[in-house]
């Protein structure tokens, strides 16, 4: 059996849609119940069971879940990078990540969660993904830093030898459209580019940069699980990981 967590958000359904690809059904889908009711992401997607995140958590924590569970996928995050509620962040992408991390290891459960880009704050530190640069980093946001400090715990508790973190970049691809303001920009843009050929792009502010020549590492949703299922069918890779293509590209470059 399969977990995954923000199984009705954007990468979470689509993870689920590479699940059933390898015609894998045995799904356990989490999320919140009110967010999955309203949102199309769930449809034609196959699994066996919903379960609301906080009654996941609770199981989890009494030990109530099934023990034929093979791998959890914890996607299911807060990732509003304008939101100043510290406390909601702490509890819901630390805390609760935390609790399933140590219910995995005390089970022998496989455990994969998202990390984020937004980890790397302005960039000052570098792009690696050692340990040695993650202890330096300085996020610039409470999302960022929430997914940061989950770093620095399972590094601190030795668990990077035995899970998997993932710091997914600037994803984009279908399934996002509930995003609202926090969809992509290739996204949020392709209703007018396709009817103007233009789209509107963030002015530069620094004299280094030209307008539109800001650079970011953009992947599609597809590459992205591919890497995640690689870490799945690969037991013995445990890490902190990122998840990007490796080449910064410009938003002029995105736009042509």
């Amino acid at each position: 059996m399969i977990v995954v967590t923000g199984g009705a958000g954007f990468i979470g359904s689509c993870l689920i849609f590479e699940l059933n690809k390898r015609n894998r059904k045995d799904i356990i889908v989490v999320d919140e119940a009110n967010f999955a009711k309203n949102c199309l992401n769930l449809a034609n997607k196959q699994f066996q069971q919903f379960i609301e995140k906080s009654e996941f958590l609770n199981l989890a924590k009494n030990n109530q879940l099934p023990k034929t569970i093979e791998v959890i996928f914890h996607i299911g995050a807060c990732s509003s990078t304008t939101l100043t509620d510290k406390e909601y962040f702490m509890q819901n992408n630390f805390q609760y990540t935390k609790e399933l991390a140590q219910f995995s290891i005390n089970n022998k459960i496989r455990f994969i969660y998202a990390s984020s880009g937004a980890t790397y704050g302005d960039g000052a530190q570098g792009f690696s993904d050692s340990n040695s640069t993650t202890s330096k980093l300085k996020p610039l946001n409470l999302y960022g830093l929430s997914k940061h400090l989950l770093d620095l715990w399972v590094i601190e508790k030795g668990f990077d030898k035995n899970i998997v973190g993932l710091k997914y970049f600037n994803v984009f691809g279908p399934n996002e459209y509930h995003k609202q303001d926090m969809r992509s920009l290739v996204c949020k843009s392709f209703d007018l580019v396709v009817k103007e050929k233009k789209m509107r792009l963030f002015k530069s502010y620094r004299t280094d940069y030209k307008d539109g020549e800001q650079k970011r590492d953009f992947i599609y949703v597809r590459d992205a699980l591919r890497a995640t299922l690689f870490f799945w069918d690969n037991p013995k890779a445990n890490g902190i990981f990122n998840i990007g293509t490796g080449k910064a590209r410009s938003w002029n470059d995105l736009a042509n």
